[in-house]
């Protein structure tokens, strides 16, 4: 009997040069109707893509994108051996979860496809620390010595938006951060056209959803 297809099943593609493996990743799909594999070359239709692989390096990363070249297509990496891949490379590319090949089970798998494709993801605690020590130190070595936080946005232009949230005016933000009225001006000016913001208050509800404020 054909499994039964739900409206908002997760659209899974799999691809692993390992038979076995790939034979039972398909059974993981089929023994839940949240989730379906598309058909063998449709993985831009894919919700999530399955990556099978026995250590996870530089080529494989290489791979994902001849697999799928959409800007937001999402990846889980399954791997047998080991990672020498640069994990912040990885998350660039559109890996959102790692799972060790011989330490999940089927209602992991599941779920983690599930997670993904609500937007979420999961790394296996050692990556999830290679991943937050590689943005220490891009955070500490490249952004901050040009005045940038992790978000892009430079700590005077939090301070502008953080004043302007507070419903202060500009002459006010002026005065209290020691700039010219122009200045704080052309702070907000400048952000609004980098980030493509279309007046202030966009400006602060951005902020606000990066946490910068």
């Amino acid at each position: 009997m054909p499994q039964q297809v739900l409206a908002d099943t997760v659209r899974v593609a799999l691809h692993s040069p390992d038979i076995v493996v790939r034979a039972g990743l398909v059974s993981y799909l089929r023994s839940d109707r949240r989730t379906c594999e598309v058909p063998p070359g449709k993985a831009q239709e894919a919700d999530v893509i399955v990556v099978a692989v026995d250590m996870a390096d530089a080529s494989s990363l290489d791979l994902l994108g001849t697999l799928c070249d959409k800007p937001d297509a999402r990846f889980a990496m399954v791997v047998g051996k080991e990672w020498q891949a640069d994990v912040s490379a990885a998350v660039d590319r559109g890996v959102r979860a790692v799972l060790w090949r011989d330490s999940f089970s089927p209602a992991t798998f599941i779920q983690t496809l599930l997670t993904i494709a609500d937007g979420g993801g999961s790394l296996p605690p050692t990556l999830q620390g290679t991943l937050m020590e590689q943005v220490r130190w891009t955070q500490r070595e490249v952004l901050a010595p040009r005045g940038l936080t992790a978000s892009g946005v430079s700590r005077r232009e939090v301070d502008v938006l953080r004043l302007v949230a507070e419903g202060e005016e500009l002459y006010e933000i002026a005065t209290k951060l020691s700039y010219s009225e122009r200045t704080v001006k052309y702070i907000l000016y400048g952000l609004m056209k980098r980030l493509r913001l279309r007046n202030r208050a966009h400006a602060v509800s951005y902020a606000i959803r990066a946490g910068l404020i």
